[in-house]
Parts: C-alpha cells; sequence; structure tokens
C-alpha cells in the first residue's frame, strides 16, 4: 500500500506540473492549441457566465479543500498520507477545467506586441512564473505538492513539520507565490476583455484567498506570524518594518 501511495503522489504531482506549464502557454497566448483568446467566440454574457463560473470553481475548490476544518473531515475518509496530493491533483483537474472551457470575449483593453514594450512585458510575466515556481521551493515544494508525504510513508517514517521559517523572498512579501502570479498575470502585451477579467477575477481570489490562510496561520503560529505580518508586506515585496 505504501508503494501504491507513493505512486498515486508522483502521478498526482506529474498532472500539477503539465498543468501548470500550461497554464503559462494558455496565459501567454504560445504554444498551447487551447489558449486565453483563442477558441469560437460566443455571445459576451455568455461568455462572461461561463468564465465567472470556472473562475468560481477553482476559487471554491482550491479555497474550501485547504481549510483545517474540511481536512479534518476529509481525513476520515481517505488516508492522511495522501491528503496533500490529492488536493493537487483535484486544484490541478479545476484548473484543466478552467483552461479548457474558458472562452475568448472579444475587445482590447491594449495591444503592444510587437513592439519593445510588447516583449518586456512578455519577459517580466516569464519572470513572474520563476517566481511562483522559486518561492516554492524556498518553503519546501516536495510538502507543498504532497510528494514529501508520500515518500516519507514509503520509507515507514512520519513525516514532521518544522518550525515558522521566513526564507528569501519571504523577508520581503508574505506571499511571493501570489506575487509572481500577479505579475504573471498582469504583464502582457496584448490586454483583451477575457484576459481583464481572468486576472482581476484571480487577483480577488487571491486576496480572499489569503485572508483565510493568514487566519490559519495565525492559528498554528501564533505569535510568531502576527509579528511578521506586522513587519512584512502582504503582497508587494517590500523592505521589511524594523
Amino acid at each position: 500500500m505504501r508503494f501504491l501511495f507513493f505512486l498515486y503522489g508522483v502521478i498526482c504531482y506529474a498532472i500539477f506540473f503539465g498543468t501548470f506549464l500550461y497554464a503559462i502557454g494558455f496565459v501567454g497566448n504560445f504554444i498551447v492549441p487551447k489558449s486565453m483568446d483563442s477558441g469560437v467566440e460566443g455571445t459576451v454574457i455568455e461568455a462572461l457566465i461561463i468564465n465567472l463560473l470556472l473562475l468560481g470553481v477553482f476559487a471554491v475548490q482550491h479555497s474550501v479543500m485547504a481549510r483545517k476544518e474540511f481536512k479534518a473531515l476529509w481525513t476520515k475518509v481517505i488516508p492522511e498520507v495522501i491528503e496533500r496530493s490529492t488536493y493537487v491533483l483535484l486544484s490541478s483537474l479545476a484548473l484543466l477545467l478552467l483552461l479548457w472551457q474558458w472562452r475568448p470575449m472579444g475587445g482590447v483593453v491594449w495591444d503592444v506586441s510587437g513592439s519593445y514594450l510588447g516583449t518586456v512585458l512578455m519577459a517580466i510575466s516569464l519572470v513572474g512564473w520563476l517566481l511562483v515556481l522559486v518561492s516554492t521551493f524556498l518553503i519546501n515544494h516536495f510538502e507543498l505538492f504532497g510528494l514529501e508525504q508520500v515518500f516519507v510513508n514509503l520509507k515507514g517514517k512520519a513525516l514532521t513539520y518544522g518550525e515558522f521559517k521566513t526564507p528569501g523572498l519571504y523577508q520581503f512579501v508574505r506571499h511571493p507565490i501570489y506575487f509572481g502570479f500577479t505579475v504573471a498575470f498582469w504583464a502582457t502585451p496584448i490586454m483583451t476583455v477575457a484576459h481583464l477579467l481572468f486576472a482581476v477575477g484571480t487577483l480577488a481570489y487571491m486576496i480572499i484567498g489569503i485572508a483565510l490562510e493568514e487566519k490559519d496561520l495565525v492559528a498554528s503560529f501564533g505569535d510568531s506570524y502576527q509579528k511578521y505580518q506586522s513587519r512584512v508586506s502582504m503582497l508587494i515585496p517590500l523592505p521589511p518594518k524594523k
């Protein structure tokens, strides 16, 4: 059973990583067959409703399943060792649904493609994606995506959780992963109406998600996290307060 759990965790991680790579092409409108502004256009109202529903499905799944109260109930149904892998899998599937069914909406807010500024914006977007990935490794990438749990279990050991730490970028911004996503989504040579909806919707979700996440972090780390909150910016990297 331990090996099966490990195999399951590896498969879930592979699905996540493939989805992550596809999302880069989706947002940037390159390489992938279905991107942000490709596909058959319907009416604006139809596209708006469908896109908002897709964003809502992802937001609800991603936030609800991350809460401690849900985890306490969920781990009565599935083994705790694969709880994180299952969360990663379902988050990936919710995102894949969004990438698959997202509707273009027509209309352009700005278009600087083919210019020096357009190239700079595309480069900044890719830096944002890189920040997301780097930020996961600064904490514990493999624990965050469920691999460490199944690997430790495979060796017959119990997973131990470390202290609250603020390595690298975390000394300047409390949520560098969300900051990276924000940069990746907003720095685009062509801002269409659909892309703007996506960028605004995900930013709104991230702000709400941060509030919920920090409530759990305060409950877990108490005064240490509250002091961290008072010193370090939430979403925009800034020098920490003395």
